[in-house]
């Protein structure tokens, strides 16, 4: 535990208070059982453990195990007048990890609802629970040798596939625009009834999960980033193979050169040329894939001494911005995509780079020939990056994307890294802010320019990216990244993202999603939309048992 993340100091109950809460524990474990409920130190401390060096206590934490039981402990919440915050795996780094909003309330981890009901080998569709990690769904998709991949995330292998997608999550293939592909769901509401949507009420539905919107209003929206229910199941759609990938990579070595470079790319996202997810990151971003903080050589000084930084992008290979993303599709259309690539970026001051597998085994061999010199070590780093890559394209997740959240930590990565990487146990300080912003080039360096000075001022390196989330939208996504143990810097990194994200709020580039800490925040002008979310949660959970302050703003 770090000096700034202190446990919520327990209220010492007597009487009528510790008889409540008995009761309501007895009546939790008489749902799920007794190993399933537990209020202990232990766990009660490990699930208030926070990137964002904001914890907060939960009341006891309930494993169940179905639908049906969650039902139950909704019912007993009720009786109790006892708020449930649900969760996947407790693993939203950089956004509220496993914290509640606030404290006092009975975590719902559904980690144990972990089936992989079906999966359609016809239709290209599964259906799952809350706790299908994104490894475990495409472990299965293998083992059972079924022609389909997911869309994975940099999160890492052990994050839960559904968790990411109710936040509206992003990831890097033709399928990365995830909520685009649910078909149906299952939400436990605080009634205590259980909803399906789309066609997943008429029980002799023959398209629940093939037709997303049903007949009569489209309510799975409601359900994401809200506190309306609780979902227990989603219908997802697969990603057919595809008979060839290849990866590309363009990079600028002026900052002001990739603005050309977003509005060469924009038509070929909008004509389908390139169907993936498109991700565009700094030199800083690139950089901290592949090491952390260099203590020694910068004299702890911050943020990184150019010369420093300079050496560093040297040594990795990469410019001011690095532009990464893959094509898909038979042999013919990967070529004409490549083609277009090039012909569209020839105008502008990108060195373009594309990646093969048999570029990547020729680059392995030559690695091995170049053993331990400073040349074969880069080269190496450069195989096993694009080894990660095409196994991200083909929906294998891999935990080495996470090291950006270790930049600052004492003592670098862990041992092991990626295996098992947990930001949160690992004392990680890492913040959060994205904003979406129009594909134009112009935005990307407005955005940047606007947040530049905030960082320096507040002495943090700036690592962001911007990724082409859908054909006309980037999503950026901002990081601060910060040493936990130093509770000055604690305390500037908090100051850092309030005053990037009241910037970006006030400047029209609007977050796609916060962390648990600017949820109160996000109805500055006390509009009719936030109106609108009051009167449905009022309606659906009138006792406001569900996540009280989950994207829930204060009136202001």
């Amino acid at each position: 535990m770090t000096v700034t993340e202190q446990p919520a100091q327990e209220t010492r109950e007597t009487g009528a208070a510790a008889e409540r809460r008995s009761l309501l524990l007895r009546a939790l474990r008489d749902v799920v059982g007794f190993e399933q409920v537990r209020d202990d130190d232990i766990t009660l401390e490990r699930y208030a453990r926070s990137t964002a060096s904001r914890s907060t206590r939960a009341l006891a934490v309930v494993t169940p195990s179905s639908a049906g039981q969650v039902a139950e402990l909704v019912k007993v919440a009720r009786r109790h007048k006892t708020p449930l915050y649900p969760l996947s795996t407790g693993k939203n780094w950089g956004y509220g990890d496993a914290c509640p909003v606030s404290g006092g309330q009975v975590i719902v981890e559904l980690s144990r609802m972990n089936r992989i009901i079906s999966v359609d080998p016809t239709l290209a569709y599964a259906v799952i629970e809350p706790g299908v990690t994104q490894k475990q769904l495409s472990d299965y998709l293998i083992e059972h040798k079924l022609d389909f991949w997911i869309d994975c995330t940099g999160a890492g292998p052990d994050t839960s596939f559904m968790g990411n997608i109710l936040e509206r999550g992003f990831g890097h293939s033709p399928y990365g625009n995830r909520l685009q592909h649910v078909a149906g769901m299952q939400v436990v509401l605080a009634s205590g009834e259980v909803l399906e949507t789309g066609f997943g009420h008429y029980p002799n539905a023959k398209a629940t999960h093939l037709f997303p919107y049903g007949v009569g209003p489209f309510l799975d929206g409601l359900f994401t980033q809200s506190n309306f229910g609780i979902v227990t199941r989603i219908g997802i759609w697969l990603m057919p193979k595809s008979d060839c990938i290849n990866h590309f990579f363009c990079t600028v070595d002026r900052h002001e050169d990739i603005a050309p470079v977003v509005d060469a790319l924009r038509p070929l996202r909008m004509n389908g040329t390139l169907r993936s997810i498109i991700h565009i990151g700094n030199d800083l971003r690139v950089i901290s894939g592949g090491a952390v903080y260099p203590r020694e050589r910068a004299a702890d000084a911050l943020p990184l001494p150019e010369p420093l930084r300079a050496a560093m992008r040297e040594g990795a290979g990469v410019g001011a911005w690095t532009v990464s993303g893959a094509m898909y599709g038979t042999e013919r259309q990967v070529a004409a995509a490549r083609h277009a690539l090039k012909r569209a970026l020839a105008p502008t001051a990108a060195t373009t780079t594309i990646l093969t597998e048999r570029k990547l085994r020729l680059g392995a061999m030559l690695a091995r020939v170049l053993g331990a010199s400073a040349a074969g070590k880069r080269l190496q780093a450069k195989v096993d990056l694009g080894v990660s890559l095409f196994a991200m394209n083909r929906g294998v997740p891999n935990g080495r994307f996470l090291a950006g959240a270790y930049w600052r930590r004492r003592g670098g990565l862990p041992s092991g890294f990626p295996s098992q990487a947990n930001p949160a146990a690992d004392h990680c300080g890492l913040l959060w802010v994205s904003p979406v912003l129009p594909m134009r080039g112009a935005d990307l360096l407005e955005l940047h320019g606007m947040v530049e000075p905030i960082f320096k001022e507040s002495r943090f390196d700036l690592f962001v990216t911007f990724s082409m989330i859908n054909e006309r939208a980037l999503g950026g996504v901002i990081t601060i990244a910060y040493d936990k143990e130093d509770e000055q810097e604690v305390a500037r990194a908090k100051a850092c993202y309030k005053a990037v994200f009241d910037l970006c709020m006030a400047a029209g580039y609007v977050p796609y999603r916060v962390g648990n800490q600017s949820m109160a925040e996000l109805d500055p002008n006390s509009d009719v939309f936030w109106a609108t979310v009051r009167q449905i949660k009022a309606a659906l959970d009138p006792d406001g048992l569900i996540s009280p302050g989950r994207y829930e703003p204060s009136r202001l």
